[in-house]
């Protein structure tokens, strides 16, 4: 319900990595012309209530059997830090999120993406 009111029903947020931007879940790079400075981090600039309501979504996501269990298991698995990965659940949440939005279709496990050639 948050995340419908502020995107505004989607209406205000079309792309997913631009919502991940305001949530405070894309990671920037500190760059200053050719020079990359240390690693990359997320902005402190963010709506904090959604990020904690997308921070409680992801635990409930990694302490469920299924694909993102699985995927927090194996990327803690390869040394990852936990938090990059429980990061990583977050921003994989708003995309399903607003995949489901834009085809207007229930989530599927296993959706298969038509490649139309023209």
């Amino acid at each position: 319900m948050a995340i419908l009111v502020k995107t505004n029903e989607f209406q205000d947020f079309r792309e997913a990595k631009k919502f991940a931007c305001t949530s405070g879940l894309a990671p920037f790079e500190h760059t200053s012309g050719k020079s990359v400075r240390g690693k990359t981090r997320v902005s402190h600039r963010a709506h904090k209530d959604l990020k904690t309501l997308l921070h409680m979504c992801a635990l409930g996501a990694i302490s469920r059997k299924g694909e993102l269990q699985d995927f927090y298991q194996r990327k803690v698995g390869q040394g990852k830090n936990k938090m990059s990965v429980i990061n990583a659940v977050r921003n994989k949440l708003i995309h399903r999120v607003f995949a489901v939005v834009r085809d207007g279709v229930m989530y599927q496990k296993n959706y298969q993406y038509n490649l139309v050639m023209s």
